[in-house]
């Protein structure tokens, strides 16, 4: 079984988390995937947005906040 980093994208409201996880690669045809523990870190991390909790969803990567650029 191998592991290879991803940078994984988590959109909620007008954040979206940058976040890197490990992907686990193996002979079955679920591969790649991402173990438990790493499913868990991309759950905190959208909660912590959801609530607005930006310093806590911090801890897992880079914060980005979505702002309109053009009104039609």
């Amino acid at each position: 079984m191998k592991q290879r980093k991803k940078t994984k994208y988590v959109h909620e409201g007008r954040y979206v988390a940058e976040v890197e996880v490990g992907l686990l690669e193996d002979e079955t045809g679920w591969s790649p995937y991402l173990s438990i523990e790493e499913a868990y870190k991309l759950d905190d991390v959208r909660e912590a947005l959801r609530r607005g909790d930006v310093e806590s969803a911090a801890k897992y990567g880079r914060i980005y906040e979505l702002r309109p650029v053009a009104h039609q």
